[in-house]
């Protein structure tokens, strides 16, 4: 296939849909071009104060080719195609991009401004199908981890509270008391499939997008392929149309009509119940079980965290362990720490972290009135390098959670003990 390149487009024919910590989003508006249209470009992003360098250490080839073979390779073999978008990549130039960031850094959020900015050195980007675009709304859920862990590797410190109180609520806990903004979610709702707790799921994500001007990023609505804040009349108006027919429904009557199509919509969908499954069973040791195997590998060497001295794996490797999930992994017996099964442990838990950290589409189709298509995105690859620290930042949020005295009961109904 004859690759794309950007500046066969405009700076103009493009425009901000949204941004996560790595990545920013761009919708093409521009003329009809079969390469771009129904199309976002993906692109990378860099702190300010990054060194030239630092930018070029990193390289788009070790980042977005990998990127976009990863789905191909390993989650497509796990997720089925209709429930992914296509993926492919654009050339970039940098006198463009450079043009583009003049263009457009005004239409992001100003605490991103202050952050970092696009990456103009690099030489390749992503093109995405465009699931925001060419339909009146879109909503974007980012449902985190759907999942308890169960006892047998926990320690006696935790036990008690990560089988009882879900990730997701003990780190907005802790967050909260770094001065985050606070939310009653609970994924293990969402994930539940009972519809009285996915509507009281829908009922915090929109209270928590409503109530903090749309910083939280659990939901997201675009209209008219623009993401939507709750003070945008227009967009207010246009999201009341769609979910009750009247735009000058009351906010309050929009909340309980969204909460009541999304539910029903979230219900019809395997999504779900696929990223619960697949979260679940790839952290099967918890970070806590996954710690202890990888110091018993290496008794008496100096402790650095998990994974501090792992290679990451090649696409080879990530292709020999799905074989081995989609077989031999069910039957092992998970209660026993088994050292020869440590890098495939590993694996599995990059690929959780995956899965925990990816958000889903929803939008209405065009084949018949009342119905949904979920799409999973930002399905990344996760490094080696992270487990480190996500191992500490998980022994600081049970801690912070502990000496707070908060005890919210999580329900998970799939966990087995």
């Amino acid at each position: 296939m004859t690759p794309a390149f950007i500046t066969e487009t405009k700076p103009q024919d493009w425009i901000y849909v949204s941004e996560g910590a790595a990545t920013i989003v761009f919708s093409y508006q521009g003329p009809h071009n079969v390469k771009f249209s129904d199309h976002v470009l993906r692109l990378r992003k860099v702190a300010h104060g990054s060194s030239d360098n630092m930018l070029l250490e990193t390289n788009t080839e070790q980042l977005d080719y990998p990127m976009i073979a990863f789905q191909e390779n390993i989650i497509s073999k796990l997720v089925p195609s209709e429930f992914l978008p296509s993926l492919v990549v654009v050339v970039l130039d940098e006198d463009w991009l450079r043009s583009f960031v003049v263009l457009r850094n005004g239409d992001r959020p100003a605490e991103r401004r202050q952050t970092d900015q696009i990456d103009v050195r690099r030489s390749k980007g992503v093109l995405a199908t465009d699931l925001i675009g060419g339909t009146s709304i879109a909503m974007e859920i980012k449902p985190k981890w759907g999942f308890l862990p169960t006892e047998c590797h926990l320690s006696p410190a935790t036990v008690a509270l990560k089988t009882a109180t879900c990730r997701f609520c003990m780190h907005t806990s802790f967050k909260m008391e770094q001065g985050g903004f606070g939310t009653t979610y609970c994924p293990l709702d969402l994930f539940s499939r009972n519809q009285t707790r996915v509507k009281r799921a829908l009922g915090a994500l929109w209270a928590g997008w409503y109530e903090s001007h749309g910083s939280l990023n659990n939901l997201r609505f675009f209209v008219e392929g623009r993401m939507a804040k709750p003070d945008d009349d227009h967009s207010m108006q246009l999201l009341a149309l769609f979910f009750t027919a009247n735009e000058l429904t009351d906010v309050q009557d929009l909340r309980e009509s969204f909460i009541s199509v999304l539910s029903q919509a979230l219900l019809d969908s395997p999504v779900l119940p696929l990223l619960s499954t697949l979260q679940r069973t790839l952290d099967i040791l918890d970070i806590e079980g996954l710690s202890k195997l990888y110091t018993q590998t290496s008794p008496g060497c100096p402790y650095y965290g998990i994974g501090s001295s792992v290679p990451d794996p090649a696409m080879e490797e990530w292709e020999d362990f799905v074989k081995v999930y989609q077989s031999d992994y069910h039957s092992w017996d998970h209660t026993v720490l088994n050292p020869g099964h440590l890098r495939h442990y590993l694996i599995a838990y990059l690929l959780s972290a995956t899965f925990k950290d990816c958000s889903i589409i929803i939008r209405p189709t065009s084949s018949q009135v009342g119905s949904f298509d979920a799409t999973i995105i930002d399905t990344d690859v996760k490094n080696m390098n992270h487990l480190g620290k996500w191992e500490k930042l998980d022994m600081k949020i049970v801690e912070h959670y502990r000496s707070s005295g908060r005890q919210r009961r999580c329900i998970d109904g799939q966990r087995v003990s």
